[in-house]
């Protein structure tokens, strides 16, 4: 849902994968990412075939995971902005392809010729905004030492990929690299390799009706998690979900008396009500108000990381009793 570009990359070059490989192998010529035919030849279309199709089926599996992994960046920056980054590090990456393999030849005289094929390049370089901006959230600790976290699954993806052929770690690099450049604003690389809005407003029109999703239903949400536990919890943040909601539509009935902007202190009363069973919501005393909670600046951090400003990174932290997953969702969300 709300991401049909990474399901149109999920999709589309998977498909044409696997028909190569099951079908059409004598059209596999077309697609190999031959550096010297692109070289010597001048055969710049075999950049556009080579880095976008995988001829093996293990580098399609991982890329798609990686891809669908990677879908929260499409939702948090819209497809634009996302499409944008993946160009600008297409580009960018095909760039450093050519400069290390120059260096490898020059430095260990190693000569490459054919690197391996795929839209691996620009999956590289989203490993730099999750690194970044994703939340490292602890789930649980393997012979009391090694930390399992939220991110751990798609990192093994990403070293699965990375040792799967010869010279994939060249494409890993040059991904890395121009996710970098692209990340920090190199020369201003993000202004100038992006997509035009009204390219992006054709795909609008034409393919986002044929790749969107509808909605997840209530339904479907509930009751998907492997244990009791996980339902149990995904139980509550739906419950607190529609209390948010109903609330946010009563208080734009309101809103006369509040110049027109949503007052986040009254967006967040059940999840208080959850650490707090005295809590009154209709004119509390003061008394009876919690006094407030202490608030981890590293926590604040991370949510400014990704784009909220610190008053409502701390409203929501306070809120949500400085669980980030929650806070987290909650401003994602609204």
């Amino acid at each position: 849902d709300k991401a049909p570009l990474s399901k149109s990359l999920l999709l589309v070059p998977s498909a044409i994968s696997i028909l190569l490989t099951l079908l059409f192998q004598h059209y596999q010529k077309f697609f190999a990412y031959n550096l010297q035919a692109v070289k010597e030849d001048f055969q710049i279309w075999r950049l556009v075939c080579g880095r976008t199709i995988c001829l093996d089926l293990k580098d399609t599996f991982c890329s798609s995971l990686l891809i669908y992994n990677f879908r929260i960046f499409e939702r948090r920056y819209g497809s634009r902005k996302f499409a944008s980054f993946l160009l600008g590090a297409w580009m960018l990456s095909a760039l450093f392809d050519l400069l290390l393999v120059e260096i490898a030849q020059y430095i260990f005289g190693i000569t490459i010729h054919i690197l391996p094929s795929g839209f691996l390049g620009p999956v590289f370089a989203l490993f730099v905004p999750f690194y970044s901006s994703i939340p490292r959230v602890q789930v649980t600790q393997v012979l009391g030492h090694f930390s399992i976290t939220n991110k751990s699954l798609v990192y093994i993806l990403g070293l699965q990929l990375l040792t799967s052929g010869s010279y994939i770690w060249i494409l890993a690099l040059s991904g890395l690299i121009s996710g970098i450049c692209y990340s920090s604003s190199i020369l201003k690389v993000h202004r100038i390799l992006c997509v035009p809005r009204w390219v992006a407003k054709i795909f609008s029109w034409t393919l986002e009706p044929v790749f969107s999703s509808a909605e997840p239903t209530n339904e479907v949400r509930v009751g998907m998690g492997a244990t009791v536990d996980i339902q149990r919890q995904q139980r509550m943040e739906l419950l607190d979900h529609q209390i948010m909601m109903s609330q946010v539509a009563q208080m734009r009935r309101q809103r006369q008396q509040q110049g027109g902007m949503i007052n986040w202190n009254r967006l967040f009363p059940p999840l208080r009500h959850r650490h707090n069973a005295n809590y009154q919501d209709h004119h509390p005393s003061e008394q009876g108000i919690p006094p407030p909670t202490e608030v981890s600046e590293e926590q604040v951090a991370r949510l400014m990381e990704m784009g909220f400003s610190r008053g409502d990174a701390l409203e929501a932290l306070r809120a949500s009793n400085n669980d980030l997953n929650v806070a987290t969702n909650f401003l994602l969300q609204h």
